[in-house]
């Protein structure tokens, strides 16, 4: 099968892999749609933080597909299953891991970050996904190019549900690349009021105001902070998610937001640009809240998958490209260049 292989120190090759081999407490997925992420570009260009010199693996870690082999062990799991797996599995006992947050769990492993993911025909499923709670089974007529989203989207559910968005909060979303425009699409959802996208390209911007952003800015203006305030009557945003890794963008923030705002870094910085100048008196007299996620739990990945499932969030739209996996690496070309929006690799 071709895999995307990376190999740290190395780079990206696509490459033929033989079939995994399952142990009698696993499964195998057959791979049905499998998504490029912005960590995967990251890898391909950079390595992985959490990878050993010269080691390889498949990289991907949004995806969906069909149970074609349980071991002997597992239960729960049935054949011809269609399914979602959320990435990221820890060591099982820790704090964060009894509190079901794998993701945070400082011995976490995940597909395609430090182990074999879906950017290849097959997926071995190990025993530990399987037995916490990473494995669900998607409810019936979803499309698997939409249900491959629900990775993204739980992460994006984990940052607004941690600055607890309300129906009627204005919000701001710096960057409306995939990931900003799920935000877009999950605060309107929530009934956020007005939603207001800053970018600098003007394509991700009219995309935003179709799938709900009430106005759109293009942050090279420098009319961000007054048009926020103008927008909002003068109080400011109550909400901003930071969906670049543009370390300018983090003290503007400040600035926009209104009494009891709250910010929420979503987007990591480059290694070098993570220290940003802060007003920390305007945190502490306007009561604002600074606050940052990384990934998605299990909860948020079901939340997200019935999410699109029922159609309250229609992901779609935020799909830009479909290749088959026999074109993967025409597929990562596109993603590379940074054109278009979420790249969707399908199954054959």
């Amino acid at each position: 099968m071709i895999a995307a292989v990376y190999t740290q120190g190395q780079g990206l090759a696509f490459v033929e892999r033989q079939k995994p081999e399952i142990k009698p407490d696993e499964a195998l997925v057959k791979v049905d749609a499998t998504a490029i992420c912005g960590t995967d570009a990251k890898i391909a260009r950079n390595g992985s933080r959490k990878a050993r010199a010269g080691q390889s693996w498949t990289l991907g870690h949004e995806f969906v597909g069909t149970v074609v082999e349980t071991g002997a062990a597992v239960s729960g799991l049935t054949l011809g299953a269609r399914v979602g797996v959320a990435p990221n599995f820890g060591c099982g006992h820790c704090a964060a891991c009894i509190r079901g947050l794998a993701n945070m769990c400082g011995e976490y492993s995940a597909f395609g970050i430090d182990m074999d993911g879906s950017h290849a025909r097959y997926v071995r499923l190990p025993a530990a996904a399987i037995a916490q709670g990473n494995v669900v089974e998607l409810p019936a007529g979803v499309a698997p190019e939409s249900a491959a989203l629900a990775e993204p989207l739980s992460c994006v559910l984990n940052a607004q549900k941690n600055v607890n968005l309300r129906a009627g909060e204005a919000v701001v979303v710096y960057g409306v690349g995939p990931m900003g425009l799920l935000h877009v699409l999950l605060a309107a959802a929530s009934g956020a009021a007005p939603i207001i996208a800053v970018d600098t390209n003007a394509a991700r911007l009219a995309k935003a105001r179709e799938l709900g952003a009430d106005l759109a800015i293009d942050g090279r203006a420098g009319t961000t902070v007054a048009r926020v305030h103008a927008a909002t009557g003068g109080r400011g945003a109550d909400a901003v998610f930071t969906a670049a890794s543009v370390p300018g963008i983090i003290p503007e923030s400040l600035e926009i937001l209104a009494p009891f705002g709250r910010l929420s870094l979503f987007a990591g910085l480059l290694g070098g640009q993570s220290t940003v100048p802060l007003d920390a008196n305007r945190i502490h007299y306007r009561n604002l809240v600074v606050t940052g996620t990384s990934g998605g739990c299990n909860a948020d990945h079901r939340a997200a998958v019935q999410l699109i499932a029922s159609g309250r969030v229609d992901v779609r739209p935020v799909i830009s490209h479909t290749f088959p996996m026999a074109a993967i690496e025409d597929a990562y070309k596109m993603a590379l260049s940074g054109q278009g929006m979420k790249i969707v690799i399908k199954g054959e």
